[in-house]
């Protein structure tokens, strides 16, 4: 049974830095497209990062391009989100998920294995 369980969430200050890891199991992350969701209260899951499958292209969506980053490690079989220079907007319940297409998929309904999720607060 495949599972995918995020870790590294947690309470900082504006401009500060986590790092969150996504550890599968009965998948192989280099074998799947990987991306990281983000839900906020009352809002709807949206679409952070995703490396391709087979591949170290990845994609952001522009309220964190440049702040954070997507990466795999194959040995460990964990996807990680490096998220630098947090802002209070970035406070949210950040999701893993997988899909087997090779193709981006920035829609939660693109993927067919999610995570439990973790809580990220950004806040003074």
């Amino acid at each position: 049974q495949v599972q995918l369980v995020e870790s590294g969430g947690g309470l900082v200050q504006p401009g500060g830095s986590l790092r969150l890891s996504c550890s599968a199991s009965e998948l192989a992350v280099n074998m799947f497209t990987m991306a990281w969701f983000r839900q906020a209260p009352g809002e709807e899951r949206e679409f952070v990062a995703v490396i391709l499958r087979t591949s170290t292209r990845s994609f952001y969506s522009d309220s964190v391009k440049g702040r954070f980053t997507i990466s795999r490690d194959n040995g460990k079989n964990t996807v990680d989100l490096q998220m630098d220079s947090l802002k209070s907007e970035d406070t949210a319940v950040y999701y893993c998920a997988a899909r087997a297409s090779g193709m981006k998929g920035s829609s939660p309904g693109d993927y067919k294995y999610w995570g439990q999720g973790t809580q990220v607060t950004v806040s003074s």
